[in-house]
Protein backbone atom coordinates (compact mmCIF):
# COMPACT_ATOMS: atom_id res chain seq x y z
CA UNK A 1 0.00 0.00 0.00
CA UNK A 2 1.00 3.68 -0.49
CA UNK A 3 2.87 5.03 2.39
CA UNK A 4 1.39 8.26 2.24
CA UNK A 5 -1.91 6.28 2.93
CA UNK A 6 -0.59 4.86 5.76
CA UNK A 7 0.98 7.93 6.90
CA UNK A 8 -2.30 9.89 6.54
CA UNK A 9 -4.32 7.40 8.63
CA UNK A 10 -1.35 7.58 11.35
CA UNK A 11 -2.05 11.49 11.20
CA UNK A 12 -6.01 11.18 11.54
CA UNK A 13 -5.51 8.65 14.49
CA UNK A 14 -2.83 11.02 16.29
CA UNK A 15 -3.71 14.79 15.42
CA UNK A 16 -6.45 16.89 14.94
CA UNK A 17 -8.14 15.48 11.95
CA UNK A 18 -11.77 15.37 11.29
CA UNK A 19 -12.98 12.18 9.91
CA UNK A 20 -14.69 14.45 6.94
CA UNK A 21 -11.19 15.60 6.10
CA UNK A 22 -9.46 12.32 6.78
CA UNK A 23 -11.63 10.98 3.50
CA UNK A 24 -11.11 13.94 1.55
CA UNK A 25 -7.61 13.13 1.57
CA UNK A 26 -7.54 9.59 1.63
CA UNK A 27 -9.78 10.12 -1.47
CA UNK A 28 -7.22 12.48 -3.64
CA UNK A 29 -4.74 9.54 -2.86
CA UNK A 30 -6.60 6.98 -3.67
CA UNK A 31 -8.41 7.83 -7.22
CA UNK A 32 -11.50 9.14 -5.70
CA UNK A 33 -14.33 8.91 -2.32
CA UNK A 34 -15.25 4.86 -4.08
CA UNK A 35 -11.49 4.25 -4.30
CA UNK A 36 -11.04 5.57 -0.47
CA UNK A 37 -13.92 3.91 0.85
CA UNK A 38 -13.06 0.13 -0.59
CA UNK A 39 -9.56 1.13 1.39
CA UNK A 40 -11.40 1.77 4.66
CA UNK A 41 -10.99 -1.94 5.63
CA UNK A 42 -7.57 -2.31 4.92
CA UNK A 43 -5.91 0.11 6.68
CA UNK A 44 -8.71 0.98 9.68
CA UNK A 45 -8.27 -1.19 13.17
CA UNK A 46 -10.69 -4.16 13.39
CA UNK A 47 -10.98 -6.04 16.23
CA UNK A 48 -12.03 -8.75 14.13
CA UNK A 49 -8.70 -9.29 12.85
CA UNK A 50 -7.36 -9.54 17.11
CA UNK A 51 -5.62 -12.88 17.66
CA UNK A 52 -7.32 -14.42 20.40
CA UNK A 53 -5.02 -16.25 23.11
CA UNK A 54 -6.11 -19.21 24.94
CA UNK A 55 -7.44 -18.74 28.78
CA UNK A 56 -7.90 -22.18 29.35
CA UNK A 57 -4.65 -22.00 31.63
CA UNK A 58 -5.51 -18.78 33.00
CA UNK A 59 -7.04 -16.66 35.99
CA UNK A 60 -8.98 -13.97 34.60
CA UNK A 61 -11.12 -11.15 35.85
CA UNK A 62 -12.28 -7.39 36.21
CA UNK A 63 -11.73 -5.24 39.18
CA UNK A 64 -11.81 -1.65 40.26
CA UNK A 65 -9.81 0.86 41.76
CA UNK A 66 -9.77 4.01 43.44
CA UNK A 67 -8.24 6.60 41.04
CA UNK A 68 -7.58 10.25 41.53
CA UNK A 69 -10.94 11.61 39.53
CA UNK A 70 -12.94 8.85 39.92
CA UNK A 71 -12.86 5.10 39.67
CA UNK A 72 -10.38 2.98 37.79
CA UNK A 73 -11.17 -0.61 35.81
CA UNK A 74 -8.54 -3.25 34.48
CA UNK A 75 -8.46 -6.63 33.26
CA UNK A 76 -6.32 -8.94 34.83
CA UNK A 77 -4.89 -12.21 33.86
CA UNK A 78 -2.32 -14.86 35.34
CA UNK A 79 -1.81 -18.57 35.77
CA UNK A 80 -4.51 -20.64 37.15
CA UNK A 81 -2.23 -21.55 40.24
CA UNK A 82 -2.59 -19.48 42.98
CA UNK A 83 0.37 -17.87 44.31
CA UNK A 84 2.62 -15.11 43.94
CA UNK A 85 3.83 -13.84 40.59
CA UNK A 86 5.52 -10.76 39.34
CA UNK A 87 3.03 -8.37 37.60
CA UNK A 88 2.94 -6.42 34.21
CA UNK A 89 1.24 -3.24 33.87
CA UNK A 90 -0.30 -3.74 30.24
CA UNK A 91 -1.07 0.00 28.67
CA UNK A 92 -3.34 0.60 25.90
CA UNK A 93 -2.90 2.74 22.79
CA UNK A 94 -4.71 5.77 22.15
CA UNK A 95 -8.32 4.26 22.07
CA UNK A 96 -8.90 2.68 25.86
CA UNK A 97 -9.00 -1.25 26.92
CA UNK A 98 -10.02 -2.82 23.78
CA UNK A 99 -9.80 -7.13 22.77
CA UNK A 100 -6.30 -6.33 21.16
CA UNK A 101 -4.92 -5.41 24.35
CA UNK A 102 -6.63 -7.62 26.95
CA UNK A 103 -5.38 -10.34 24.45
CA UNK A 104 -1.74 -9.09 25.20
CA UNK A 105 -2.51 -9.21 28.75
CA UNK A 106 -3.47 -13.04 28.58
CA UNK A 107 0.01 -13.63 26.66
CA UNK A 108 1.81 -12.20 29.71
CA UNK A 109 -0.29 -14.16 32.12
CA UNK A 110 0.73 -17.85 29.32
CA UNK A 111 4.51 -16.34 29.89
CA UNK A 112 4.08 -16.72 34.05
CA UNK A 113 3.09 -13.01 35.17
CA UNK A 114 0.40 -11.10 36.87
CA UNK A 115 -1.24 -9.02 33.90
CA UNK A 116 -3.01 -6.05 34.73
CA UNK A 117 -4.51 -3.59 32.24
CA UNK A 118 -6.31 -0.54 33.70
CA UNK A 119 -8.58 1.85 31.47
CA UNK A 120 -7.79 5.31 30.85
CA UNK A 121 -11.28 5.66 29.64
CA UNK A 122 -12.24 4.12 33.06
CA UNK A 123 -13.04 7.36 34.61
CA UNK A 124 -15.34 8.86 31.51
CA UNK A 125 -17.72 5.93 31.33
CA UNK A 126 -15.28 2.98 29.31
CA UNK A 127 -14.18 2.51 26.04
CA UNK A 128 -17.06 3.20 23.63
CA UNK A 129 -17.36 0.53 20.66
CA UNK A 130 -16.56 2.77 17.56
CA UNK A 131 -12.76 3.87 17.68
CA UNK A 132 -13.34 7.44 16.48
CA UNK A 133 -15.17 7.87 19.33
CA UNK A 134 -12.50 6.30 21.92
CA UNK A 135 -10.30 8.80 20.56
CA UNK A 136 -12.18 11.79 20.56
CA UNK A 137 -12.71 10.80 24.51
CA UNK A 138 -9.11 10.82 24.78
CA UNK A 139 -9.34 14.67 24.61
CA UNK A 140 -11.43 15.32 27.86
CA UNK A 141 -8.99 12.92 29.79
CA UNK A 142 -6.36 15.51 31.90
CA UNK A 143 -2.99 13.87 31.30
CA UNK A 144 -1.57 14.50 35.01
CA UNK A 145 -4.50 12.80 35.85
CA UNK A 146 -4.20 9.91 33.48
CA UNK A 147 -0.37 8.99 34.90
CA UNK A 148 -1.98 9.32 38.19
CA UNK A 149 -4.57 7.04 37.72
CA UNK A 150 -2.17 4.30 35.89
CA UNK A 151 0.52 4.68 38.99
CA UNK A 152 -1.86 3.90 41.26
CA UNK A 153 -1.98 0.79 39.87
CA UNK A 154 1.08 -0.11 41.63
CA UNK A 155 -0.25 0.34 45.31
CA UNK A 156 -3.45 -1.47 44.00
CA UNK A 157 -1.20 -4.33 43.14
CA UNK A 158 0.67 -4.47 46.74
CA UNK A 159 -3.29 -5.58 48.40
CA UNK A 160 -3.17 -8.54 46.22
CA UNK A 161 -2.65 -12.01 47.31
CA UNK A 162 -1.07 -13.32 44.47
CA UNK A 163 1.92 -10.38 43.72
CA UNK A 164 5.31 -11.38 44.54
CA UNK A 165 6.01 -7.37 45.07
CA UNK A 166 8.09 -6.98 41.52
CA UNK A 167 6.21 -5.20 38.53
CA UNK A 168 7.38 -4.38 34.78
CA UNK A 169 5.02 -2.45 32.53
CA UNK A 170 4.67 -2.42 28.81
CA UNK A 171 2.64 -0.14 26.69
CA UNK A 172 1.64 0.96 22.79
CA UNK A 173 1.57 4.18 21.07
CA UNK A 174 -0.02 6.09 23.64
CA UNK A 175 0.73 3.33 26.16
CA UNK A 176 4.32 3.54 25.08
CA UNK A 177 4.64 6.99 26.19
CA UNK A 178 2.75 6.13 29.43
CA UNK A 179 5.48 3.42 30.15
CA UNK A 180 8.08 5.97 29.58
CA UNK A 181 6.41 8.11 32.52
CA UNK A 182 5.64 5.59 34.63
CA UNK A 183 9.29 4.73 34.67
CA UNK A 184 10.72 8.85 35.33
CA UNK A 185 8.13 8.48 38.17
CA UNK A 186 9.53 5.83 39.83
CA UNK A 187 6.34 3.99 40.56
CA UNK A 188 6.27 1.71 42.80
CA UNK A 189 7.75 -1.95 42.53
CA UNK A 190 8.27 -0.62 38.92
CA UNK A 191 11.57 -2.84 38.16
CA UNK A 192 11.27 -2.68 34.07
CA UNK A 193 9.32 -0.33 31.67
CA UNK A 194 8.64 -1.58 27.67
CA UNK A 195 7.98 0.93 25.62
CA UNK A 196 6.47 0.31 21.85
CA UNK A 197 6.38 3.28 19.59
CA UNK A 198 5.61 5.71 22.32
CA UNK A 199 6.63 9.13 22.67
CA UNK A 200 9.63 9.93 24.69
CA UNK A 201 9.90 11.75 28.23
CA UNK A 202 12.18 15.19 28.43
CA UNK A 203 15.46 14.75 28.18
CA UNK A 204 15.98 16.72 31.52
CA UNK A 205 13.61 13.58 33.31
CA UNK A 206 15.91 10.97 32.21
CA UNK A 207 17.68 11.01 35.23
CA UNK A 208 14.68 10.38 37.49
CA UNK A 209 14.64 6.78 36.16
CA UNK A 210 15.56 3.82 38.26
CA UNK A 211 13.53 0.72 36.65
CA UNK A 212 15.53 -0.86 33.32
CA UNK A 213 14.15 0.53 29.86
CA UNK A 214 13.59 -1.08 27.03
CA UNK A 215 12.33 0.89 23.60
CA UNK A 216 10.43 -0.70 20.32
CA UNK A 217 10.72 1.70 17.50
CA UNK A 218 9.50 1.28 13.71
CA UNK A 219 11.37 2.31 10.74
CA UNK A 220 8.70 4.16 9.55
CA UNK A 221 7.76 5.98 12.32
CA UNK A 222 8.76 9.15 12.08
CA UNK A 223 6.42 11.16 14.02
CA UNK A 224 7.57 8.89 16.90
CA UNK A 225 11.22 8.58 16.08
CA UNK A 226 12.01 12.73 16.43
CA UNK A 227 12.63 12.21 19.82
CA UNK A 228 14.52 8.93 19.75
CA UNK A 229 17.92 10.16 19.39
CA UNK A 230 17.73 12.57 22.26
CA UNK A 231 16.36 10.05 24.79
CA UNK A 232 19.01 7.30 23.91
CA UNK A 233 21.96 10.00 24.68
CA UNK A 234 20.32 11.07 27.65
CA UNK A 235 19.78 7.30 28.56
CA UNK A 236 23.27 7.09 28.30
CA UNK A 237 24.37 10.41 29.96
CA UNK A 238 22.60 9.32 33.05
CA UNK A 239 23.85 5.48 32.70
CA UNK A 240 20.14 4.20 32.82
CA UNK A 241 20.22 0.34 31.70
CA UNK A 242 18.51 0.24 28.73
CA UNK A 243 17.63 -1.63 25.36
CA UNK A 244 16.62 -0.14 22.12
CA UNK A 245 15.18 -1.70 19.23
CA UNK A 246 14.42 -0.08 15.51
CA UNK A 247 12.23 -2.16 13.38
CA UNK A 248 13.41 -1.46 9.89
CA UNK A 249 10.58 -1.11 7.32
CA UNK A 250 7.47 -1.25 9.56
CA UNK A 251 5.00 1.19 10.98
CA UNK A 252 3.86 2.62 13.95
CA UNK A 253 1.22 0.13 15.51
CA UNK A 254 3.42 -2.72 13.94
CA UNK A 255 2.65 -4.80 16.81
CA UNK A 256 -1.06 -4.21 16.92
CA UNK A 257 -2.92 -7.27 14.91
CA UNK A 258 -5.68 -5.69 14.54
CA UNK A 259 -4.38 -2.89 12.08
CA UNK A 260 -3.97 -4.78 8.70
CA UNK A 261 -1.67 -2.72 6.42
CA UNK A 262 0.34 -1.87 9.43
CA UNK A 263 0.74 -5.31 11.46
CA UNK A 264 4.16 -7.16 10.51
CA UNK A 265 4.05 -10.21 12.55
CA UNK A 266 7.93 -10.84 12.24
CA UNK A 267 8.54 -7.75 13.79
CA UNK A 268 5.66 -8.05 16.54
CA UNK A 269 7.13 -11.82 17.04
CA UNK A 270 10.56 -10.41 17.68
CA UNK A 271 9.62 -7.47 19.57
CA UNK A 272 7.51 -9.47 21.85
CA UNK A 273 10.05 -12.31 22.47
CA UNK A 274 12.79 -9.04 23.94
CA UNK A 275 9.87 -8.23 25.96
CA UNK A 276 9.45 -11.46 27.76
CA UNK A 277 13.30 -12.24 27.96
CA UNK A 278 13.59 -8.34 29.33
CA UNK A 279 11.36 -9.42 32.20
CA UNK A 280 12.67 -12.41 32.54
CA UNK A 281 16.11 -10.83 33.34
CA UNK A 282 14.54 -7.97 35.70
CA UNK A 283 11.35 -9.40 37.20
CA UNK A 284 12.53 -13.15 37.79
Amino acid sequence: MDQRIIDLYDEYTHRPLTRPEFLRRLALLAGGMTAALALLPRIEVNAANARITNDADLFTERIKYKGVNGEMEAYVARPKEEKRYPAVVVIHENRGLNAHIEDVARRAAQAGYLAIAPNALAVLGGTPANEDDARQLFQKLEQKDSIENFVLAFPYLKTRKDYNGKAGCVGFCWGGAMANTLAVRQAEGLLAAVAFYGRQPATADAGKIKAAVQLHYAGLDTRVNEGMEAYEKALKEHKINYEQYVYPDVNHAFHNDTAPTRYDAAAAKLAWSRTLAFFERYLA
